[in-house]
């Protein structure tokens, strides 16, 4: 093996043994023990058809899917503006807007969701807020429901868009904006037709990582969701936890799993063909 491959093997191997060690063994050791308690491929098939098929499944995954895509939605509406001021930015501009992305992942998710828990309860800061100013009569019910869980999930998960964003505006040249800019082109024109579509394949990349983790959040939901905002990840929780019915955790935990394989694998295949050279 030539020396330099060899040197980037050995630069990669420890993040290598820690996937492998902490993320293919315990869910290979976890799907493994599950499937064998049932025996025989046939009950497998059956264990396989009776969740894939089942009402409260079904259910869990519609929420899952829903609330996934209504904050990617959110997450690039927002995100977009804020990276295209980052990207914008120098100085001491662009030092405080990247803090302000960048700092709140120095707390843990569990405070950052119940700092949200705070400030949306019905005696929290909004509402306090809203009340003193006359413009609800009483406290709005933003806790423990579908609005807490996207406005939670979608704060989380706003960096992951800003940054993918990010590097995208970066890598569009700044000659091809002048050059449309010295052809008559408005600014309006400039950013609608030149550089909106060279971003776009940071903004495909974003969504795909942003609904990919949101598919698989678990602490926000269950903090500050309610009985109908189950998401697939904690449908699994219970299902280990409560219910103690392993083989069923295995089964949605495949289906999780491939979704999140199949979604990551048309992030690489279009991230490699839409990135500028």
């Amino acid at each position: 093996m030539p020396l330099g491959r060899l040197a980037a093997w050995l630069m990669i191997a420890p993040a290598l043994i820690l996937l492998i060690g902490v993320f293919l063994l315990p869910i290979g050791w976890f799907l493994i023990g599950s499937l064998a308690e049932l025996g025989t491929l046939t009950e497998i098939w059956e264990e396989a058809q009776d969740v894939l098929f089942s009402g409260t499944v079904a259910r869990v995954l519609l929420n899952t899917n829903g609330i996934g895509a209504v904050v990617t939605l959110l997450v690039l509406v927002i995100g977009y503006p804020v990276s295209y001021a980052l990207s914008r930015a120098k100085g001491f501009a662009f030092t405080a807007i990247l803090l302000c992305i960048v700092l709140p992942y120095f707390t843990s998710t569990i405070v950052r969701t119940y700092a949200w828990m705070v400030l949306l309860g019905r005696t929290g800061l909004i509402n306090q807020i809203l009340l003193g100013l006359g413009l609800v009569d009483a406290p709005l019910e933003l806790m423990y429901n579908r609005t807490g869980v996207i406005i939670g999930m979608t704060y989380v998960l706003l960096p992951y868009m800003v940054l993918t964003l990010y590097a995208a505006m970066k890598a569009v040249d700044p000659r091809l904006l002048q050059a449309a800019e010295g052809m008559g082109a408005s600014p309006a024109t400039v950013f609608l037709k030149v550089f909106m579509p060279l971003t776009l394949h940071g903004v495909i990349a974003g969504v795909l990582i942003t609904f990919i983790l949101a598919i698989g959040f678990f602490i926000t939901p269950a903090l500050m969701g309610g009985p109908g905002d189950m998401m697939i990840a904690m449908l699994i929780e219970r299902e280990v936890e409560l219910t103690q019915n392993w083989a069923s955790a295995a089964m949605m935990t495949i289906v999780l799993l491939a979704v999140t394989l199949i979604l990551y694998g048309v992030y690489s295949r279009f991230a490699d063909k839409e990135a500028p050279r």
